[in-house]
């Protein structure tokens, strides 16, 4: 199969992925980046890593970050307007990324809209301790709502390790699966490493996200060292990313 992979003199380059559609760069509202320089700084390095959209996702996780659609909204007005003024050349949209919890769970059963990838696609997370209670649960009313969830980093919950089932219930009930770009580096360790590679041969990985959130994740991403495992994916035909 071609390669959509530009040719570049490093062999960095996602630019066959087209949309980014994981990080954290509105300032001071999460874990992500604290401050409008550090953003565009951020965004300008994954331009040059050849991506051309991104879909920022702050986390929504009501016992640390209150972050409503109104406070996400205004802060990605603040990076939008800058990008524009300084005529870079990326599309640039927010989402969110919710955390699977008591208040998520009132958001969806009272009906209250939820930031989307695109659609209906919506960006879900859980703790990396333990299974949340009632996920399976959760997960079905989000999906009686109309929504598909995208489980982020499945990779990155070690629990799951000792029982990969799971995986194949949550794929069985129409999640799709979203792996960091670091986790198939390594960069989380073994654990997560080995768990992105076992993903890869079942051919459950939909979407590969940055998880960007600071400056030495990028360091680490243009310094990448699996290209290779990432051009294999896309080649694959079943990563969804250019779709957003």
């Amino acid at each position: 199969m071609v390669s959509f992979f530009r040719k570049k003199k490093s062999d960095v380059d996602f630019s066959a992925l087209y949309t980014d559609m994981h990080s954290h760069l509105i300032p001071g509202i999460d874990d992500g980046v604290p401050d409008l320089d550090t953003a565009l700084e951020l965004v300008s390095g994954m331009m040059n890593l050849g991506y051309r959209k991104i879909i920022t996702t702050p986390h929504v996780m009501w016992d640390l970050y209150k972050n409503t659609n109104d406070i996400i909204q205004s802060g990605w007005e603040s990076v939008k307007n800058e990008i524009d003024r300084r005529r870079m050349a990326i599309d640039f949209y927010a989402a969110a990324e919710y955390f699977v919890d008591d208040h998520f769970d009132t958001m969806v059963e009272q009906d209250q809209p939820l930031l989307t990838l695109k659609e209906n696609l919506v960006l879900v997370e859980f703790s990396f301790v333990q299974e949340p209670i009632e996920l399976k649960k959760i997960i079905f009313r989000l999906q009686i709502k109309g929504y598909q969830p995208v489980i982020a980093h499945p990779e990155r919950y070690l629990y799951f390790g000792a029982n990969r089932s799971w995986y194949d219930e949550m794929k069985n009930a129409g999640c799709l699966f979203q792996v960091n770009l670091l986790s198939l580096a390594g960069y989380y360790g073994k654990g997560p490493f080995e768990l992105a590679e076992y993903l890869a041969k079942k051919k459950y990985i939909d979407l590969l996200g940055s998880d960007l959130h600071q400056v030495r994740h990028l360091d680490a991403l243009q310094n990448y060292p699996a290209m290779n495992f990432v051009k294999k994916l896309v080649d694959s035909g079943l990563i969804q990313n250019h779709l957003l």
